[in-house]
């Protein structure tokens, strides 16, 4: 009999049918303190390439937008002043836990009308072809199973001249900076995580993720094998975080 599949989970090898459950129990377990974290982690940058992030976006008034792995609601905030009163936001996210808490700060906020909420794979979306001009996608990708389906199910939901954008963690490209970046990674993060969040196992798990996703040249070349056009990569950070847009054509 043939071995089941294997994927990775952090540094640890599991089942592929496991780990979207693995994943899950960790953003359930992060999700309440996730902000004050990702504060803490970056020193509230990550705030700074967000903005970037969408600001550089393209994204005009009356587009239709789909926002993955977006539950914080931190990119859907920032896309709403764009779409403007004709277009809609879309925030998909494979944990409910996440969506919940991204829905009520976005609530207190005031921040309602034009945005839909939904939980969702990114694997199989449940959208028709050409659906949306814009498909974000912000420190989501490095924990999807399958990321080669996902880049395809966002080709397809993209309209024709529709783009896709992801943030994710990347590979550092400062050799000065490596050493203290992993060590900020793997000595600093997870007692933060165990001392704020009361969890240093699921801050460990986000740091080996971050080791384990593709790096800049791999994902631009999984993107290009998905269909996508004119895909360029931008670094941020002298790499710690990188932007890859991709066009449907």
């Amino acid at each position: 009999m043939s071995e089941s599949p294997t994927t990775h989970f952090g540094y640890r090898d599991v089942p592929e049918a496991d780990k979207a459950k693995l994943v899950g129990e960790v953003f359930t377990s992060v999700a309440r303190k996730y902000d004050v974290m990702n504060d803490l982690m970056s020193l509230g940058v990550h705030r700074l390439w967000k903005r970037y992030f969408v600001g550089t976006s393209g994204v005009r008034e009356g587009d239709a937008v789909l926002d993955l792995a977006g539950g914080t609601g931190d990119i859907a905030a920032l896309l709403l002043p764009k779409v403007g009163a004709k277009g809609r936001v879309v925030v998909g996210d494979i944990n409910g836990d996440m969506l919940r808490v991204g829905r009520d700060r976005l609530l207190d906020r005031g921040l309602v009308r034009g945005l839909d909420w939904s939980q969702m794979d990114a694997e199989a979306l449940p959208f028709p072809d050409k659906s949306f001009d814009c498909v974000t996608m912000a420190f989501g990708l490095r924990n999807v199973t399958h990321k080669d389906k996902a880049l395809s199910e966002i080709h397809r939901v993209l309209k024709i001249g529709g783009r896709a954008l992801v943030l994710e963690f990347s590979a550092v490209k400062s050799e000065l900076l490596k050493p203290i970046y992993d060590f900020h990674s793997f000595q600093v993060l997870p007692r933060i995580g165990a001392m704020v969040a009361g969890d240093e196992a699921s801050y460990r798990y986000l740091a080996e993720s971050i080791r384990k996703h593709p790096d800049q040249e791999t994902l631009k070349a999984m993107m290009e094998t998905a269909g996508f056009a004119r895909v360029d990569v931008r670094n941020l950070s002298a790499g710690i975080v990188a932007i890859h847009r991709g066009y449907r054509i």
